[in-house]
């Protein structure tokens, strides 16, 4: 009977360590003094919290139901942000008396614009941490931060969450609400894992720069004036690094008005600030230095917003990229475009880059925007290489309905984006200056006719087209070729 008392109490005493211990790695920043209100500035009770968590080793740092108007709060190792469900960081109005931090001096070049060579001016930052997350079901909303750099103002606060050389980072199941410049900027951030995040935002959802070993799943990114996900490999970090080893799986894209993705409505106008059209896109580049390799992107949604865009103007080697099961409607401008460019951003003597080994596959587009195509275009001499696209189907609205120019410029150097050469010469697809191209199941239409052909190829060296089935205006060749050399075409009779 004593054994089973002394057992009982052990157990007892057990549970209650237990439950100190766990106590002990929560940090309510209410309990360090924030408010919550609102109102009243809560950027020092944070950090004080954050401060006290780290020199216990780490823990999680709690933001109960509340809102939390800071500046600048600083990450550290092993510390997890928990904003709870009810919680809102806000960011205050950017000042150096409401918290924010100066910007940190950039890398000594002028390769980047200023967005990607500060990462201090956040309303999150770490630098050169490991171990950290933002998690819960609570919202960031960077209401008061910069979509730019504003008049040389060192408090420009304009991201809601940047890291640089930091490893092994966890953002999770948060909301970020009109999240600056970027809603996150992560350069040289490796074992990257952003799940269930939901952005709302005036500019880039988030930035992938010079990271490895990233998985973003099950996110929704809707923002209307700039690039959805975006991966880059620029010289932010003072030298030229790969964005490598990516995965990027069950997401969805769009460009609705911001706000409305959050709020349910899913709203669409002509809002001018879009200035050419809605983007919220999947883009690698533009910054593309040090290169893009081993990534694969499937099952994601495109909704009024831009398609994909694979770039390397910098010098980069894009190499090795799947890109499998994707739907788009009311895409504005080319569903895919694929660039190697020469802007050469970058080190004097360094060569234009490659694009290479890309396959892309079960690819569905309804009511893409007339006077635009799929694009896969190199320069002269430097050759767009081995691309496979299958099982393509793809509906496009009608152009201005006349054909375009015979001569198309280069634009070698120019900014890469659809609709740089003007209006497109095909309506489906227009290939130039590519070699080992592969073509099979691909299926072009019209929702109303359009006099250009469904193919244009101009300096392309070995393609292969299987069963490829465009529809075509009466009178009007299915495909027009310039300086084509070893095309086969198999079971493809509208282009015979």
């Amino acid at each position: 009977m004593i054994l089973k008392r002394l057992l009982l109490l052990s157990m007892i005493f057990t549970v209650l360590n237990l439950c100190a211990q766990k106590q002990s790695i929560f940090y309510n920043v209410k309990d360090y003094g924030a408010k919550g209100d609102g109102k009243t500035l809560d950027v020092n009770a944070i950090n004080k919290t954050i401060d006290i968590a780290a020199k216990a080793g780490g823990g999680t740092v709690y933001f109960p139901a509340g809102n939390y108007l800071t500046g600048s709060i600083h990450l550290q190792n092993y510390i997890t942000l928990y904003i709870d469900n009810g919680a809102t960081i806000i960011a205050a109005p950017v000042t150096a008396s409401n918290g924010y931090d100066e910007e940190e001096p950039g890398p000594a070049n002028e390769y980047e614009d200023a967005g990607h060579r500060h990462w201090h001016n956040s309303l999150i930052w770490g630098d050169s941490i490991h171990n950290i997350a933002i998690i819960g079901h609570g919202l960031i909303n960077g209401e008061n931060l910069y979509h730019t750099q504003v008049n040389g103002n060192k408090q420009s606060a304009n991201k809601a969450i940047g890291l640089i050389r930091c490893r092994n980072v966890i953002i999770k199941d948060i909301s970020i609400l009109h999240g600056g410049w970027f809603g996150i900027l992560a350069t040289g951030v490796d074992n990257f894992t952003l799940d269930n995040v939901k952005f709302d935002t005036n500019r880039d959802g988030v930035d992938v720069d010079c990271c490895h070993n990233v998985r973003i799943s099950n996110c929704f990114v809707n923002s209307p004036y700039d690039d959805g996900i975006c991966l880059k490999s620029s010289y932010a970090l003072g030298y030229a690094r790969s964005t490598e080893n990516v995965t990027i799986t069950n997401c969805q894209l769009s460009g609705y008005d911001e706000g409305t993705l959050l709020d349910g409505t899913y709203q669409r106008s002509d809002n001018p600030q879009y200035h050419f059209s809605p983007t919220g896109r999947i883009k690698f580049g533009t910054e593309s230095n040090g290169g893009f390799k081993n990534i694969t992107i499937t099952n994601c949604v495109f909704d009024y917003c831009r398609g994909l865009a694979l770039e390397s103007v910098d010098g980069a080697l894009l190499e090795d990229v799947t890109i499998n099961n994707i739907t788009m409607r009311d895409v504005v401008n080319d569903p895919i475009f694929i660039r190697l460019g020469a802007r050469m951003r970058g080190p004097e003597g360094t060569p234009v880059g490659e694009i290479r080994r890309v396959i892309i596959s079960n690819i569905v587009s309804y009511n893409s925007a007339g006077n635009y195509a799929c694009t896969i275009t190199g320069i002269p001499n430097h050759y767009v290489d081995d691309i496979t696209l299958s099982n393509i189907k793809m509906y496009f609205k009608a152009g201005e309905n006349k054909l375009a120019p015979d001569t198309i410029a280069e634009n070698e150097k120019n900014y890469p984006e659809p609709g740089m050469f003007g209006k497109n010469p095909a309506y489906g697809m227009f290939i130039r200056h590519a070699k080992n191209i592969k073509l099979s199941d691909v299926e072009f239409s019209f929702i109303n006719e359009d006099e250009r052909p469904a193919f244009y190829l101009d300096d392309v060296k070995s393609i292969y087209m299987f069963h490829i089935t465009p529809q075509i205006k009466a009178g009007v060749d299915a495909m027009v070729t310039k300086d084509v050399s070893d095309i086969t075409v198999v079971q493809s009779p509208f282009l015979k």
